[in-house]
């Protein structure tokens, strides 16, 4: 993950999402079908930003390295070199966690 290479255009960043849990609360162990789609994950990489109608770059507000709440199914995923990862717009996260 280090040296990511994917660079996001515009407005998108590059999401790795974090592992699925292998087993429930009360110590059930999940089978790979069974396990919830993540919806947390950290920036490895983010664009520049979107263009305006006016020509502006509007700045991103996400960062590398911010841990991120997203829609259950944003985002196209890839792998890459055995890592996967997901793209989407900035729009699609809804929150940065601190």
């Amino acid at each position: 993950m280090a040296n990511l290479k994917l660079k996001p255009l515009a407005d998108r960043v590059i999401v790795k999402p974090m592992e699925a849990d292998e087993q429930t609360k009360g110590g059930i162990i999940l089978p790979d079908t069974a396990k919830e789609k993540p919806v947390e994950g950290t920036v490895v990489a983010a664009g520049p930003g979107r263009v305006s109608d006016e020509g502006k770059v509007i700045a991103m507000q996400i960062k590398k390295g911010d841990k991120v709440l997203y829609g259950k199914y944003s985002g196209s995923e890839v792998t890459v070199e055995g890592e996967d990862y997901l793209i989407m717009r900035e729009s699609d996260i809804f929150a940065i966690i601190s």
